[in-house]
């Protein structure tokens, strides 16, 4: 019985290391719609899109055959609890690079992503932030989770450069407020996407330390 508990734990870290690939996949597939002016890319972000869901249904139902049929104690439930919350957040963030994708179709025909030039910088930290949150997971490693939670605040002060790059390019001309406001939103998404690697990596700690949940 321990070894068909084991085998199921492995499936599960294996099922979440896959989400966590669909979810960079997505994320720089959004990135190069904007950037490369490629409309394949925005199908493909819909179509990883639901892949995450489907890999959301798959890691829920898992879970919770984890925990009623198996009925794990003390850390491996811990372990189980956060990888059903994390996997919300995972959802989310998919939801968001599909989010972006939309946004790209009506910002190609204008070419202004390029005044925001801290955009892409904001894509390649968030998505690191995915990556680590998820490898911290499967590692049990509590120094990588917290590493992710501290770079918040990179994020949070592109969100600022990228909001400074906008305002320059709307004093510089007016007509360009519309196509401002929606990489605006393209940033904002970003940001979110950064928020939910730290709840990840937040319920990482929760799963290795078993005494504090997070709060968002």
């Amino acid at each position: 019985m321990r070894q068909i508990f084991q085998d199921q734990m492995k499936e599960l870290e294996i099922e979440m290391i896959s989400t966590g690939g669909l979810l960079e996949q997505a994320i720089d597939a959004a990135v190069k719609a904007l950037t490369e002016e490629n409309f394949e890319k925005i199908q493909e972000v819909r179509h990883l899109e639901e892949a995450v869901d489907h890999a959301e249904k798959k890691i829920e139902n898992l879970c919770l055959r984890l925990i009623t049929l198996q009925q794990p104690v003390a850390g491996d439930m811990r372990r189980i609890s956060a990888a059903l919350k994390m996997i919300t957040d995972m959802e989310r963030i998919g939801d968001q690079a599909a989010d972006i994708a939309d946004l790209s179709q009506r910002l190609i025909d204008h070419g202004v992503y390029r005044h925001a030039k801290h955009l892409n910088q904001m894509a390649e930290v968030t998505s690191d932030m995915v990556s680590s949150a998820i490898d911290a997971y499967v590692n049990n490693d509590l120094e990588l989770a917290k590493k992710v939670m501290r770079t918040d605040d990179v994020v949070d002060e592109l969100f600022v450069n990228v909001k400074d790059d906008l305002i320059t390019l709307i004093r510089q001309s007016d007509q360009q407020i519309e196509s401002a406001v929606d990489l605006l939103m393209v940033a904002k998404y970003f940001e979110r996407i950064g928020d939910h690697a730290v709840n990840i990596a937040e319920w990482v700690d929760y799963s290795i330390n078993g005494d504090i949940e997070p709060q968002k």
